[in-house]
């Protein structure tokens, strides 16, 4: 069987979103009874959620599947899941569970996952990212890949969601495109190899920053930021943004911790656009009514001139406001993709 020392792959983790609840079962039904790696999966869930995906995969094959407690010591042939509204990283051969700032707009984050397997187990760890929206996992599949791990995407072509196997193979270069059925069967082949030669990640800074802030370690807060700025603004803190790349993979961080792609900073901007919108049609409209409610007033007194004036005020105040809202019905017309529906969805699965 394998294990994590100098030969064969002791590490794999595995990062979907929507659409890889069925990737992630079928994945479980093929792995051996007698597989020796330990597993990893994030699956992206709401913050108030309740996953059931540990009894889902421990009923589909015959390997083990639980929610980690904080440093629990990592078994083999065991599969954990990270559970909702939480990190879960790696750390000397201990699962530690943190809620530290949100990845990609995810806690837990395929990528937080994937860099500290990265840097813990270096070439004796395997990367797989299925079925999802946007594209976090590429970032975390690039370390994974530089430490001289293996990396395996799904086929976007058998993928529910696409966007997440089309990101990892643009900018990575996986050396295994497969659909879901040859997966496992890979997994186990792999995870008996010998692992190639890699030199030792060296602890950049940067680095040591990002996973003390995920970790929620306050200590490091104070430490200079990598990259360079960007001159954008933390949709999450309105911190500023500093940009950095891994390998050739874009990512933005603030000093709080909150990380993006250049896909879901583009999101959380469309967000915040209509975040903003909608606060104008309030603040419009109540001062509309505010300003009919003068009007009237003034109607009553008999000042007719200025209740005419307050009157015309606010019949601007609520064309203004119908305009925002014809601003929000062609901002929603030209849409951007939105995964929240279909990964509550996945949530409570029977």
């Amino acid at each position: 069987m394998p294990d994590d020392g100098q030969n064969g792959h002791g590490v794999i983790v595995i990062g979907a979103s929507a659409g890889g609840v069925e990737a992630l079962r079928n994945i479980a039904a093929g792995l051996p009874e007698d597989f020796g790696s330990t597993v990893f999966v994030v699956l992206h869930l709401p913050p108030g959620g309740t996953s059931v995906l540990p009894a889902i995969l421990a009923r589909a094959g015959d390997l083990t599947a639980s929610h980690p407690v904080d440093g629990e010591e990592m078994k083999p042939g065991h599969i954990y899941v990270a559970p909702p509204d939480n990190h879960m990283l790696i750390d000397d051969g201990l699962v530690r569970l943190a809620r530290g700032p949100r990845e990609n707009g995810h806690r837990p984050a395929i990528d937080a996952l994937f860099r500290s397997a990265a840097r813990s187990h270096g070439a004796g760890v395997i990367g797989v990212i299925l079925s999802g929206v946007l594209d976090d996992g590429t970032a975390g599949l690039a370390a994974v890949k530089a430490a001289g791990g293996r990396t395996v995407v799904q086929d976007p072509a058998d993928a529910l969601y696409p966007a997440m196997p089309e990101s990892a193979i643009s900018y990575v270069d996986p050396e295994h495109v497969v659909a879901t059925a040859g997966i496992a069967p890979l997994l186990a082949e792999l995870a008996t190899q010998a692992r190639p030669e890699a030199p030792p990640i060296p602890a950049e800074p940067e680095v040591v920053l990002e996973e003390s802030l995920v970790a929620a370690d306050r200590s490091a807060s104070d430490a200079p930021q990598p990259g360079k700025p960007s001159g954008f603004t933390c949709p999450e803190c309105s911190g500023a943004l500093w940009e950095a790349d891994e390998g050739s993979v874009p990512r933005f961080r603030c000093r709080t911790g909150h990380q993006f792609s250049l896909e879901t900073l583009l999101v959380a901007q469309s967000d915040s656009i209509e975040a903003a919108l909608w606060s104008g049609v309030r603040a419009l409209e109540e001062r509309s009514a505010m300003l009919r409610r003068v009007a009237q007033r003034m109607s009553s007194r008999g000042n007719s001139s200025s209740a005419f004036r307050y009157a015309r005020q606010a019949d601007q105040g609520i064309q203004h406001a119908l305009a925002l809202r014809h601003a929000l019905h062609n901002f929603h017309a030209a849409g951007t993709e939105d995964e929240e529906g279909a990964e509550e969805d996945l949530v409570q699965l029977p």
